[in-house]
Formats: C-alpha cells, structure tokens, sequence
C-alpha cells in the first residue's frame, strides 16, 4: 500500500500549529493536511498554561511582529470566539503606577499605546482608578479597554474540529524525533510512526530547536525555560479584583511582572513569578531533567543573560520559595492581599529563545529552508496573535515555497 503523502505537516497542536493550519485550509481548502501532537490533547503546554489574558499590543516596540501581530491577531481572535461561543470577555485592564518615580515610565507605555494605534486607551488618575478597581494602590494608570480574557485550550480545541471539518487530521501521542529531506518530500518519524509530507511547519513551542535541530538545522538559538508560577484567590477574597490589574513592566527583561488575573473560566489567578527551570515542562517545584538542564547550563547565552539580569533573577527566586515574598510583591497593587486569602495555581513553562550572546530574542524569529519552515520563536504575545501568526507563516509559506 502506498504511503499518503500530505501537502502540510505541522509539528505542534498549540496554538501557533493550529493556527497555522486552520490558515492553511482556508488558503488551501484541497490540501490534505497532518498537524502531529506529542501530547494526547490540544494546547497541552504554553497555550493552555498561561493567564489567559487577550493582550491588547500596548507594550510592543512599533512596527514590530509582535505589535502587528498581537492588535491584528486580537481582533481576529475576538471574532473567532464570538462566532464559535469560545469563553471570552474584552474585560479590559489598568497598567498601574504606584510611586511617582514610575509616572515617566507610564507616560512612555501610554505614547508607544498611541504609536501601535491602541484603540481607546487612556490615562487616567487615581480616582478613575479606583472607579474601576476600588482595591488598588495606585496615583495614576492607563486604562485599557480592548484587553480581555480567553480561554485559550478551548478555541484549540475548536481550531482543531475546524481543521478536521476541511481536509486535515491531527494525530495525538507523535513525539517527532527526525525529519530527513528526500528530493520533492519530507520522512518524519515519531517514536511510533512514520509520515511523508511535501512541506514542514514547526511549531513546537518548548522544542522548537529540538525540532529544528532534528532537520539538521544548525540554529544559534536556544530555548530556555522559564517557570512562571502563580497563586489565586480564594473565593471569599475575589472581590478585590474586578478584572485584570498590572504593573508597570521592566523595560528591561520580557516579563510584565506579577499582576491580576480574573479568567476566562471563572477564578482570580496572581502572578507569575519568572524563575529558570531545569526542565522545559517541568512544572513541579522540584522538576529536574539532567539532558535538559545541562543543555541550558553549557550554553553561553544563558550565563551572558543571567550576569546581566542576576539581581533580578533573584528576586523571582525568593518570590519562588518564600509566600511572603510572593505576597510583599502582589500587596504593592492590592495592599488588602494577605497569605490566607491566596492558595496555589498550576504553573507555567515559557519558552525563552536566547542569543549566544546572552541577549534575549524579543520577536517573533523563524528558520527557513527548502520546504520547511521552523519557529524559533513565538514570545508573548503569541496566543492572543495566533491567527495573525497563522496568515504570516501562510504568507512565508507562498513566497519561500513557491506556491
């Protein structure tokens, strides 16, 4: 029996890969289409872990992928889930100073809002405030109405039927372990199977370089993790958050700082922290993977960033290990936060693709060769951008595959 040959495999069933193809079977709609997941589910690791937050592109350097991409994909998303009954509120959020040395810092965010073309964004003082999040402990924010919540897992799970509807198939439990190029197709192998596709797209998000580097590409990039860990309200206290409250960021390191969290699906989550992990899905306190983490330690970049960033990488380790802590820093927003009214939330893995010179790849980066197409790097705010993500990569595809 002759092997089926698909015109699209994509590796990776988050929402970059599901994005891709579901863009691809508009753009296609007789394309026969492989997406190749090594969990048994949908948006099982990145997606389905973070806040759930539907950033609005305020904080994103102008005329970046990222501020492109998070407003185009933000209102595509919103539509997305309005039409297919997604769980999805546009909540909206303030972005909160709370000393007066931050009112510069403020006053910058608010002008790159205006540069991006951030519809209705203001700032506002502290009674506006308090008008709309009486708990907070701030002089002055922006307010953003466009941001919102989402759940992320569940409109996988429809881009999913969606892709399935069309002419594609999306196979759970396929761990990719090598991709070889023979003439006019690709082989890729599972631990368990083997397929043969005419073009590659890799979206596997916390190995994406393994991916790549199973195609013989020779990247500089290095994923390296990151957990973010989080705490949420009990019950009782979630009155004091009405939807999301955020810091002011640092410019300087690609985290926007422990912040507030009403869901999607119900619950106040807080956080995360942002703390090297040992192991890229290592959400327990104590994961550890030795092949993971010596590939991690024995890259330069990794000690390049953390001797440029040491002081603040240890603040998240307190925060990691101390409650206290933890709760020192989310009393700067809501001062009415104490230890018993918080219990623990599932954590968070976030790929971060280092430079060998230590410096911290803040945009979207691809690896292109002949028939494939690999993402190195799809940062926040990659969920709410997905489906823009997704017409980029089709885009890439037509031009660098000829289509």
């Amino acid at each position: 029996m002759t092997q089926k040959i698909y015109d699209f495999i994509i590796v990776g069933a988050g929402i970059v890969g599901l994005s891709t193809a579901y863009k691809l079977s508009i753009a296609y709609p007789e394309a026969s289409i492989l997406v190749l997941e090594k969990e048994d589910k949908v948006a099982a690791h990145q997606t389905g872990k973070n806040s759930g937050v539907i950033h609005s592109g305020i904080y994103y350097k102008p005329g970046s992928y990222k501020a492109l991409n998070c407003k185009e994909g933000r209102h595509q998303l919103v539509e997305f889930c309005k039409e297919h009954d997604v769980a999805m509120d546009v909540c909206g959020k303030v972005i909160v100073a709370t000393k007066e040395e931050e009112l510069e810092q403020l006053d910058k965010i608010y002008k790159r809002g205006i540069a991006n073309e951030i519809e209705g964004i203001a700032k506002i003082g502290r009674e506006e405030l308090l008008e709309l999040e009486p708990h907070v402990n701030g002089i002055a924010a922006i307010h953003v109405p466009c941001a919102g919540i989402v759940d992320f897992a569940g409109m996988c799970e429809v881009l999913s039927s969606l892709i399935e509807e069309k002419n594609g198939e999306v196979h759970f439990g396929q761990k990719v372990v090598d991709i070889n190029q023979n003439g006019q197709s690709l082989h890729v192998d599972t631990e368990t199977e083997s397929y043969r596709g005419k073009y590659l797209i890799n979206c596997a998000g916390l190995y994406s370089d393994h991916i790549a580097k199973s195609a013989d590409i020779d990247s500089p990039v290095k994923i390296v993790p990151f957990k973010g860990e989080y705490y949420e309200l009990k019950p009782e206290a979630e009155y004091l958050v009405k939807n999301l409250i955020y810091p002011l960021p640092n410019p300087e390191f690609p985290f926007l700082g422990v912040h507030f969290t009403r869901m999607a699906k119900g619950g106040i989550e807080c956080g995360p922290n942002a703390v090297f992990v040992f192991k890229r899905e290592g959400y327990k306190k104590f994961a550890f993977d030795l092949k993971e983490s010596l590939e991690s330690l024995t890259f330069p970049g990794f000690w390049k960033m953390g001797f440029r960033h040491w002081r603040m990488g240890l603040d998240e380790y307190k925060r990691s290990f101390s409650k206290a802590a933890f709760v020192k820093g989310l009393q700067e927003l809501i001062p009415e936060v104490t230890s018993d009214k918080l219990q623990h939330s599932p954590a968070g893995v976030r790929a971060m693709a280092l430079q060998p010179n230590g410096e911290i790849l803040d945009d979207f980066h691809f690896e292109v060769i002949e028939r494939q197409i690999h993402v190195l790097n799809a940062p926040s705010p990659a969920a709410t951008a997905g489906l823009s993500i997704g017409d980029e990569i089709v885009r890439r595809a037509q031009e660098h595959f000829n289509l």
